[in-house]
């Protein structure tokens, strides 16, 4: 009983952990191409090296992960609680397309405060569940805001 028990709590984990992970990478390879355009662009103050991002991110996705897979195993997840991780993620894997690939550094800046927006209420929504699901989210959130900063003063360096 007790292994079965395990093997599910390991999937239900593993497939919550790699869907962001995948998709997030996945979206890397297919942006890796712009990162060029941003390497000429002037950086703003605090911008940090490049090889921080995917590390970053990498450990931000399984956060995020293994935030929404402990509501599932604890069934604590519920459609508003689906629907804003969904969400999020979503518009997370959008931006990087906004912003590298097709240039729109603005509209990227509107999309990430979107972006703040439903992430700040995810988290919400998860510590009202689980307060260890919320915090979890906490690093994405304050990463979220750095990168809103570095989104905007980019566009404005290089209008």
């Amino acid at each position: 009983m007790s292994i079965s028990i395990n093997r599910e709590k390991l999937k239900t984990y593993a497939f919550s952990i790699l869907v962001p992970l995948l998709l997030g990478a996945a979206i890397g390879l297919l942006t890796s191409n712009s990162m060029e355009n941003y390497d000429h662009l002037i950086k703003p103050a605090l911008a940090p090296p490049p090889i921080l991002f995917p590390v970053a991110w990498s450990i931000l996705y399984a956060l995020m992960g293994y935030s929404h897979g402990r509501l599932k195993w604890m069934r604590l997840d519920t459609p508003d609680t689906e629907i804003i991780y969904y969400a999020q993620l979503i518009v997370n894997l959008l931006w990087p397309i906004l912003f590298f690939m097709l240039d729109w550094r603005l509209f990227a800046f509107a999309w990430i405060v979107l972006l703040d927006f439903l992430v700040i209420t995810m988290t919400r929504r998860f510590y009202r569940k689980d307060k260890t699901a919320g915090l979890l989210q906490i690093p994405y959130c304050l990463w979220l805001i750095f990168a809103s900063y570095l989104n905007l003063a980019t566009y404005l360096l290089n209008q």
